[in-house]
């Protein structure tokens, strides 16, 4: 299951405090089941001082096999405790699928 390898690349990379790897393929133009678009949210000690685009680089690299594979698209929220406690624990939500591939 491509969400459970996710999930456990980004534990064993980032040690996060709050991890949330949500399949949301199904708000996409793809057939059911699938596993093809997630939302990751990752709050982490380790992102201390970078930058945001460091740390979407980071998780890139750590799901680049999965990305040159099944998974199509990946939104990426990264945050460290403190600004995930300023965020109040939420993430902004995904947008509504345009329609893509239709």
């Amino acid at each position: 299951m491509i969400q459970q390898t996710i999930e456990q690349k980004l534990h064993q990379t980032f040690n996060p405090i709050h991890l949330d790897v949500r399949n949301e393929s199904n708000m996409h133009n793809v057939p059911p089941g699938s596993e093809s678009h997630f939302k990751v949210i990752v709050v982490s000690e380790s992102f201390e001082g970078e930058r945001l685009v460091a740390r979407h680089r980071k998780v890139n690299s750590v799901l680049a096999d999965e990305l040159a594979g099944p998974v199509h698209a990946l939104a990426i929220h990264t945050y460290t405790p403190d600004e995930w406690r300023q965020q109040n624990g939420l993430a902004p939500s995904s947008p509504n699928c345009a329609g893509g591939g239709k």
